[in-house]
């Protein structure tokens, strides 16, 4: 497989240039979540497949023909140089999403898809393959579209479209985005992926591209797509100069209302792939509650804490950059190995920062909002809620509360949760909390170290 048109160290640097621009601008208070950022951040620190007990839910097109699924890759009577590189990319045997989804994606003639699936499914590698399988490698023009919100996801779909076509060189890759200009009529890379704008530039504009002649089109990470302005329309411009027998791929880790609207605008006479919504539970964590009346107490009262139970490792989370600042130094000083993790670091950087906290480099990860979603670590056995999640509006932001503990009592183990309470105001906010979830919270008193070596049994 070649790379042509960028240079892929070159790109991976202008992305984290890129990446981390829009943190700055990020308000010390309330951290704006950049869902992209977010997204990228999740393929980064993904290195291998979530081990995900979600149901799939399938919707067929046709509800009369059967429904195919495969336990293996040899099943899908792949090119052999692509089953060399599916199993080069440490695929042992599909995915849940791959399983249902390859079948459908490679059928002739193809069907359209519409899939939800999170980072870390094997979605990305299910559309890459279906590209692969679907390229004719004598035909050197463009072939397959993919399309991904930013710079640094194409970037990242192009590392899989690389590894996995490695035994595969008569295929080539071209990356469509703003600085790369092909001459005129010289395009022979058979898949196109990039951003929408340049890529309905390619398109209509520059007449890189024959849309006449493309047989795949990969939507991805539609949720974050349609976040940003313009996106939705050029991709919809894109979807129309395209043949009626061009296979349409869209591809979100959510289903909002918006996203469905926008995915069946996009994609006619779909088989739909959903995840039915794993309940998060608190049913396997302890929760408590400390009373404080500063920072400086909730730092004693933490401290307290470590001195008298063993933790694996522990995720803190403050409301402020300036508070994750301050504490992860006193922590330090205190002699714990500490990593702090906030929105100001470029993407690249967080995932170094995540990736050094798995490996057990460090026991604590002192995190702000950023860090809620997404990010699951096997062996956090304590979350601390340093300040209570709150929304812009001052009320309890549960959901974000669901994700912060939920970081411990994951994969059925039994978790710890302690929320530090410093004032009447937060004091409510962990009573309409405990009301939401109708789980009792119970108060701590961290200076009876008896008290707490017992919340650890």
């Amino acid at each position: 497989m070649l790379l042509t048109g960028t240079n892929a160290t070159d790109a991976s640097s202008a992305a984290a240039k890129t990446a981390g621009d829009g943190d700055n601008k990020a308000s010390e208070e309330d951290e704006k979540e950049d869902k992209a950022a977010q997204s990228l951040l999740n393929k980064l620190i993904r290195s291998n497949l979530v081990n995900t007990t979600n149901q799939v839910e399938v919707l067929q097109k046709d509800p009369n023909s059967p429904l195919y699924s495969v336990k293996s890759f040899e099943e899908l009577r792949l090119k052999p140089q692509l089953l060399q590189g599916v199993y080069g990319l440490g695929f042992n045997r599909p995915s849940k999403i791959q399983e249902t989804a390859l079948p459908m994606m490679l059928a002739e003639p193809p069907q359209n898809l519409i899939a939800q699936s999170q980072s870390g499914t094997g979605k990305t590698a299910a559309f890459v393959l279906a590209m692969l399988s679907h390229v004719d490698p004598n035909n050197k023009y463009p072939q397959c579209l993919c399309v991904s919100p930013t710079y640094e996801l194409a970037l990242q779909t192009g590392k899989v479209i690389e590894q996995m076509g490695k035994h595969y060189p008569e295929v080539k890759l071209v990356y469509a985005i703003r600085g790369n200009n092909p001459v005129k009529g010289t395009l022979q890379e058979q898949i196109v992926i990039g951003t929408p704008g340049t890529m309905l530039d390619w398109c209509s504009k520059f007449k890189f591209i024959d849309p006449k002649k493309i047989k795949v089109f990969v939507l991805d990470e539609a949720d974050v797509m349609i976040a940003t302005q313009g996106h939705q329309d050029q991709s919809i411009r894109i979807q129309r100069m395209l043949p009626k027998n061009c296979q349409m791929l869209l591809f979100s880790a959510t289903f909002e209302e918006s996203v469905w609207h926008f995915a069946q605008r996009i994609v006619p006479d779909p088989n739909i792939i959903k995840l039915k919504r794993e309940e998060e539970t608190l049913d396997t964590i302890k929760q408590y509650y400390v009373l404080c009346n500063s920072k400086e107490e909730k730092f004693h009262a933490l401290c307290n804490i470590y001195g008298a139970i063993t933790i694996a490792q522990a995720m803190i989370f403050c409301h402020t950059r300036k508070t994750a600042g301050w504490l992860a130094g006193e922590l330090s000083r205190e002699g714990h190995q500490v990593a702090l993790l906030s929105g100001e670091m470029q993407v690249e950087q967080r995932a170094a920062v995540i990736e050094r906290f798995r490996d057990g480099k460090e026991k604590v990860l002192v995190t702000t909002n950023v860090c809620a979603r997404g990010i699951d670590v096997e062996q956090v056995s304590v979350v601390i809620n340093f300040d209570l999640p709150v929304d812009k509006d001052g009320n309890p932001d549960n959901e974000t509360y669901l994700h912060r503990i939920g970081r411990t009592g994951r994969f059925g183990k039994r978790g710890l949760a302690i929320n530090m309470v410093d004032s009447k105001f937060s004091m409510n906010i962990l009573n309409r909390i405990q009301d939401h979830f109708n789980k009792k919270i119970e108060k701590l008193d961290t200076d009876d170290l008896d008290e707490i070596e017992k919340i650890a049994s």
